[in-house]
């Protein structure tokens, strides 16, 4: 009976937000891409906390003695100077390439839900070759199955095998892209940083950093997978900050903790 109980225990499958990326079958992804919309409500309600928080400024000394005045100059609610929130702007450059295709499909999908916390969003996708998606993405909320389908089909992300290029599309963004990284932008980075061998070009990472107010990785790999094989991703950790992001929950934690407001 003991063994009977373990093996239904097993059987039970994981709720959605729990679902590896990488192993997930294409039911559960689209079970997946049902979540977007009821997460990304919730996602912004945490945001705009979040928002609510930072905007408080500095006490404003005396606006608190003249609201004190009515308690007997005790200072009990202290008045603050409130910043004028900007909204920030997002770079996504993601790769399409094998199993993280369907991870980097549900973030971009994810942000763009999320696109009146920003005020601009533009996103960049790549094989062996990088090219950008904002307009694709935009329409894909319509038909989200299809949109990895489409990016392939109708974007430049594919010059030579089919396999990723990390090095080279890199390259490609910071030779061609560069201008849409800014002191206003946060950049998410998505993929396994498996390089096929190749160059990872960590000097095109240290200049898209540079130039950002912040350079974050997504990495859908489990953590202790990054140090095998044709990883690079211990080698890109050392220029930018790099999260384990496996499953929905993962992301939408990485989302509320990560992203300005």
């Amino acid at each position: 009976a003991r063994g009977r109980e373990r093996v239904a225990k097993h059987a039970i499958a994981p709720a959605p937000d729990r679902v590896d990326f990488l192993i997930a079958s294409r039911t559960q992804l689209a079970e997946l891409r049902r979540t977007i919309q009821p997460l990304s409500r919730k996602l912004a309600t945490r945001l705009a906390a979040r928002r609510k928080r930072t905007t408080r400024g500095q006490i404003d000394l005396r606006r608190t003695l003249r609201r004190s005045l009515s308690t007997g100059g005790v200072p009990l609610r202290p008045a603050y100077r409130h910043r004028r929130p900007g909204r920030p702007e997002i770079v996504l450059l993601c790769d399409l390439s094998g199993s993280v295709a369907g991870f980097a499909n549900f973030t971009m999908l994810l942000v763009q839900a999320l696109r009146d916390q920003f005020s601009k969003i533009r996103v960049f996708a790549f094989v062996d070759s990088t090219d950008e998606v904002t307009h694709l993405v935009t329409a894909g909320a319509a038909d989200p199955e299809h949109l990895g389908a489409r990016m392939l089909a109708e974007a430049a992300l594919v010059r030579w095998d089919g396999h990723s290029d990390y090095g080279g599309s890199l390259r490609q963004f910071t030779a061609n892209w560069l201008d849409a990284v800014g002191p206003r932008t946060s950049v998410l980075i998505l993929g396994d940083a498996r390089t096929n061998g190749g160059d990872p070009n960590l000097d095109a990472v240290r200049e898209i950093k540079a130039r950002a107010r912040h350079v974050h990785w997504l990495n859908p790999e489990r953590r202790s997978l990054w140090s095998t094989g044709d990883s690079a991703a211990l080698e890109y950790a050392g220029v930018v900050a790099m999260h384990e992001c496996r499953t929905v929950h993962q992301l939408g934690t990485l989302v509320t903790r990560l992203l300005p407001v």
